[in-house]
């Protein structure tokens, strides 16, 4: 990576967003987030639904993103359409989504492909998902079908989105499927599990599609210690981070995925600091978090592997107040850069306002608004601000209510 001046990033550097398939495809019915969040005992607060039938209209999305003149888009295969009963594969569902990587590629931008984003079929789901170690030969299996699909198309893949999400989440606090709310050694079996899976999809993408760069996306976040919470917050972050950036040698990169910071104490976590803003999904605006976890991801792993901001962004109603996080975010971003972080491209979340899991509709994170009943896009002033980014590879001078 090289001519970075302070508003200006290195050449080559990517741009893109990002979506997952059962936050927009709509009628995603045969996986267990939909059966999650029609059972009246989950915290889900709405159905998924329709989302913003992006199953149908992917074309339309892909031309807004060409449109803002973005090289990258990466987004995922839902497995439960790709094998929706065991050992069953859809050569059509296969050919759908690899007719959206003809298409990307047809119009300049870079398919990123996740094979793994939160959602797991309902068949495999009811053999005990991720509890059951038998789930990494099965995650294989699928794998196997998908690049030999897609190789030549695809740009870069992703393994897995966030694992340590889907463990935490789904199986410590209950608030992601399967519910459930175990102890700390199941979820490090769990995580094993995980990685195991990982490390067995590196291998098969490789074999059937040896030219794609491959590679782990992780929700990190800043780590804080209050009041004499050191080891705590170590601890803490050892199971939610470190386990996962251990099983990335050898990865092409690593996807950094950043939102806000955790604060932690003697007893766990802490709530937001006094004068700092909270926003609708409970955690902080923080946008120097991506800057922390950047540097400490490339620290942890020795400098040994490139690294990709595979999401970032900001949940919020207020689009200047977008802006404002992204210029930040960014800032913190060049700043990495010019200390020697290898930062290879910035993938913001999410290109449409779409199903934010167990909240539902109510979070925004799109550059694009979508209206619920008619599915209408609108790009909103953050997907122009955006597009004038990555067309001038520079920051812009902080100027009125974009700062």
């Amino acid at each position: 990576m090289s001519d970075t001046t302070a508003s200006r990033f290195p050449d080559g550097f990517t741009w893109g967003t990002a979506t997952a398939a059962h936050q927009i495809e709509g009628g995603n019915t045969n996986n267990d987030w939909w059966a999650f969040e029609h059972d009246p005992a989950s915290p889900a607060v709405e159905s998924s639904g329709d989302a913003t039938d992006s199953y149908h209209r992917w074309r339309e999305d892909i031309d807004i993103v060409a449109g803002l003149g973005l090289d990258t888009y990466r987004f995922s295969l839902e497995w439960s359409r790709i094998e929706p009963a065991e050992g069953e594969f859809s050569q059509a569902a296969l050919d759908h989504y690899a007719r959206i990587c003809e298409r990307l590629r047809s119009r300049g931008i870079d398919p990123v492909v996740t094979f793994h984003h939160f959602t797991t079929p309902q068949w495999l789901a009811a053999k005990g998902g991720w509890e059951d170690a038998a789930i990494v030969e099965r995650f294989a299996a699928f794998v196997d079908q998908a690049p030999a699909r897609l190789d030549g198309l695809m740009a870069r893949a992703c393994t897995i989105n966030e694992p340590n999400v889907v463990s935490f989440t789904g199986y410590v606090m209950g608030f992601f499927p399967p519910g459930k709310q175990l102890g700390m050694s199941e979820l490090a079996q769990i995580n094993a599990t995980f990685v195991d899976a990982h490390r067995a999809a590196v291998d098969v993408i490789r074999t059937n599609s040896p030219d794609t760069p491959v590679g782990l996306t992780l929700s990190m976040a800043e780590w804080v210690a209050i009041d004499g919470g050191d080891e705590r917050m170590a601890e803490e972050r050892r199971i939610s981070e470190d386990v996962f950036l251990d099983a990335t040698g050898g990865d092409d990169f690593i996807g950094v995925q950043t939102y806000s910071r955790n604060r932690v104490g003697t007893s766990g976590a802490v709530g937001g600091e006094e004068g700092v803003e909270t926003l609708i999904m409970g955690y902080e605006y923080w946008p120097q978090s991506l800057e922390a976890t950047l540097r400490r991801a490339w620290q942890y792993t020795g400098g040994s592997t490139p690294l990709l901001v595979t999401e970032n962004g900001i949940g919020t109603d207020d689009d200047a107040q977008r802006i404002r996080y992204l210029h930040t975010a960014l800032e913190g971003v060049l700043r990495a850069i010019a200390d020697g972080v290898d930062v290879r491209g910035y993938t913001c979340w999410s290109l449409l306002d779409n199903f934010e899991w167990t909240f539902g509709y109510a979070p925004r994170f799109g550059l694009v608004q979508v209206d619920r009943t008619t599915f209408a896009r609108t790009l909103k002033p953050s997907a122009h601000w955006l597009a004038e980014v990555a067309a001038a590879n520079a920051l812009p001078e902080p100027r009125g209510s974009h700062v």
